[in-house]
């Protein structure tokens, strides 16, 4: 066979074009983030992303048909899960593009936004490097049905709204990496600037729990 004579299942732009538009619209990547993280009802995906029962259902059923995503009976309900499709690694790459085009531009915008992004970020790389020598709190700030649906080992789950409340359960004196949903969750970032004001030393992780996944890093869950 020739050099030239590339399998069409790795090469036929159209393969590539129907994942790329399953994936162009961002109700279709919010359903996702919230199914990476557990499995869901259409009810509950529709109640989480602001959709219509309908709309998520049409949504719902396009990721389906490409293979994002699965489903099982339970009762009446119609549950969504992921599939075994790296699908974590796909949307991890789409962030890095969408990172990689924003640091490329110029103008800054001067708000919230612009401020919890100077926020300090540890990579997983870094984290894994701190958790060897057993020297930070790792703290889950997403929803506690999220946290129960899978979290990184060892993590604490306090829910930002609660956390002004229950700052007495975190380790005096050792550094708190917080982490929330995705990589443009702003929870982990508002977590470390409650936390610095009170004296801890903070930081976040880079990309959240989906970062940690796409490591392919092991992830423990709560019976329900």
């Amino acid at each position: 066979m020739s050099t030239h004579d590339l399998s069409p299942v790795l090469t036929d732009p159209v393969d590539l074009a129907d994942v790329a538009k399953t994936l162009g619209h961002a109700h279709r990547l919010v359903l996702l983030q919230h199914i990476s993280q557990g499995e869901r009802s259409v009810e509950q995906l529709a109640a989480r992303c602001g959709l219509s029962l309908a709309n998520a259902s049409q949504h719902l059923q396009l990721l389906k048909r490409a293979g994002f995503v699965a489903t099982r009976r339970e009762g009446k309900h119609v549950i969504y899960a992921m599939t075994d499709a790296p699908v974590t690694e796909l949307t991890s790459a789409l962030w890095k593009f969408v990172q990689h085009k924003r640091s490329q531009i110029a103008q800054v915008a001067m708000d919230s936004v612009h401020e919890r992004e100077k926020l300090e970020g540890l990579t997983v790389e870094a984290l894994l490097r701190r958790l060897s020598e057993d020297t930070v709190v790792l703290l889950d700030v997403r929803p506690s049905d999220e946290f129960t649906g899978g979290h990184l080992p060892g993590a604490i789950n306090i829910p930002l709204d609660q956390l002004a409340t229950r700052l007495e359960e975190l380790k005096v004196g050792s550094p708190i990496v917080a982490y929330c949903r995705d990589p443009y969750c702003v929870l982990s970032s508002e977590a470390v600037t409650m936390l610095r004001t009170r004296g801890h030393e903070a930081l976040r992780l880079s990309g959240g729990f989906p970062a940690w996944r796409a490591a392919g890093l092991s992830v423990e869950a709560d019976e329900r």
